[in-house]
């Protein structure tokens, strides 16, 4: 008997983490993890980098270093995470 393939669509993904956030910060890496989290709904937390490739965690560090009381989620994919890998040492 075959295994049962299993998948995550990963716009109900982004949109079932975002749908309890409260007040959290949300900084979004190039592409698809941008365009996930406005399909979830706009909000005025939320940090779109649309030209900043690679960035993406290390703005998410240093608005959680700014904001040391708010929670802050960084949403990326592995392209863009790989173009600022450096970051993740300090993180």
């Amino acid at each position: 008997m075959a295994a049962k393939k299993i998948t995550l669509n990963r716009r109900d993904v982004v949109s079932r983490i975002l749908r309890d956030r409260g007040d959290a910060l949300l900084v979004t890496g190039l592409g698809s993890s941008t365009w996930d989290a406005a399909a979830a709904g706009d909000h005025a937390n939320n940090f779109y980098l649309w030209g900043g490739m690679g960035g993406a965690a290390a703005t998410g560090l240093g608005l959680a270093r700014a904001q040391p009381d708010r929670r802050v989620l960084v949403i990326t994919g592995d392209g863009e995470t790989l173009m600022g890998i450096g970051s993740l040492a300090t993180i």
